[in-house]
């Protein structure tokens, strides 16, 4: 039967208690939503620091468990059928943890189709369109003399924001309850202070957002995950 010690990334990033889930990440916006989780569905679990240099995301150790090369990832000790589980992508993961915990997934199978649906909303559109955007405002891309590159990530961060300012009015999350489609969500909001991108896009305009970020932040879980694990 498989164990903890058959996964190449521990001999790396050994298990201190290996007997609960190992999460292998970074505080970016989509490590912390792993984090966050964790933290909110209250599964014990154990953080190993990976860094974004080559020489952590792509060593053969931590390949060997994401061959895509990126945090986060996880290695769930007590998987289905009680054998150890690896995986990786932070939307799936945080699907996988909420089944798990049955929590933060919803009360019924509407709901949970609906908040699945918020989570690939933001897998598929907010996360990328963001992260292009940071590439090409703050870092490499900003250097680059045509500008239609940016000016295209800056509309449609501006069109993704006005859908979600839109679906919470009256609301104070996403599905109505909190759900892992705010742990989707909202890191990916915070990341504007870090792209220096709040007032390109006129954060202050979206007031439904804005209230919704300070509420999302103000939780207790979401303040330890935020800063899970420390990055050394």
């Amino acid at each position: 039967m498989t164990s903890l010690a058959d996964f190449p990334i521990t001999s790396r990033w050994p298990a201190r208690t290996p007997d609960v889930l190992q999460l292998y990440s970074f505080p970016t916006p989509n490590g912390v939503k792993v984090s966050i989780a964790l933290e909110e569905m209250g599964i014990p679990y154990e953080a190993h620091t990976v860094t974004l240099s080559d020489a952590d995301v792509k060593s053969p150790e931590f390949l060997s468990l994401n061959p895509n090369n990126k945090i986060p990832a996880i290695i769930d000790p007590n998987g289905p059928d009680g054998a150890p589980l690896g995986l990786f992508e932070s939307g799936a993961i945080l699907i996988y943890l909420a089944e798990k915990s049955g929590k933060l997934i919803g009360r019924n199978e509407a709901e949970k189709a609906k908040i699945i649906q918020w989570v690939m909303f933001q897998m598929g559109g907010l996360g990328p369109m963001m992260g292009q955007l940071g590439f090409f405002y703050k870092f490499a891309g900003s250097q680059w003399e045509d500008k239609r590159p940016q000016q295209r990530y800056i509309d449609e961060s501006k069109r993704l924001l006005a859908v979600l300012d839109k679906e919470l009015e009256g609301k104070d999350w996403i599905v109505g309850a909190y759900s892992i489609a705010d742990i989707a969500i909202a890191p990916w909001l915070r990341a504007m202070e870090f792209y220096g991108t709040k007032a390109l896009l006129g954060w202050e305009n979206y007031t439904n957002l804005v209230a919704y970020l300070d509420r999302f932040v103000a939780r207790p879980a979401v303040q330890v995950g935020l800063v899970t694990p420390p990055r050394d």
